[in-house]
């Protein structure tokens, strides 16, 4: 399938996508502030330069785009266009984030990982359950989380 705008136009699309401070992350950060939550954001001294650092409860949240990060849900799709290029690229983050993950859990730290598909388009009360569910995780110091009600799962290391 050809793509159905010129090399430019979708060159200068995909340069606007952002890789930190995405709606979700802000979203997430807001609410855990607003929590009484202190933290600290793109830690590039730990693996994978997590999207939020909770030192003092030893975990950290990665807030992951749902197409970026490879995730099975109604957000992600594969690409028509260059198979190969998206199919090495998605396949690379994957491999990427499992390793990160990995050498975080070695290091101490626990994991939160929350999908953007757990939060776009959903209901604000929905949006005020995740955040609960995740703020009850930090506070409790457990190692899983899940969130309920929830059309996929907030996985934990």
């Amino acid at each position: 399938m050809v793509d159905i705008v010129d090399h430019q136009t979708r060159s200068r699309m995909m340069s606007g996508i952002k890789g930190k401070n995405t709606k979700p992350e802000i979203w997430i950060r807001k609410a855990l502030h607003a929590s009484g939550f202190r933290f600290r954001l793109h830690r590039k001294d730990l693996p994978g330069s997590p999207d939020v650092v909770l030192p003092k409860y030893h975990a950290v949240i990665l807030i992951n785009g749902c197409f970026w990060h490879g995730h099975d849900c109604h957000l992600f799709k594969w690409p028509q266009t260059r198979r190969e290029f998206w199919k090495d690229k998605i396949n690379g983050n994957i491999a990427r984030d499992q390793k990160n993950q990995a050498e975080l859990k070695l290091l101490g730290w626990r994991v939160c990982i929350l999908w953007e598909c757990e939060l776009k388009g959903t209901k604000e009360d929905r949006r005020l359950e995740a955040i609960d569910t995740v703020a009850k995780w930090i506070v409790d110091e457990s190692s899983e989380i899940h969130i309920p009600h929830s059309r996929t799962q907030v996985t934990a290391i």
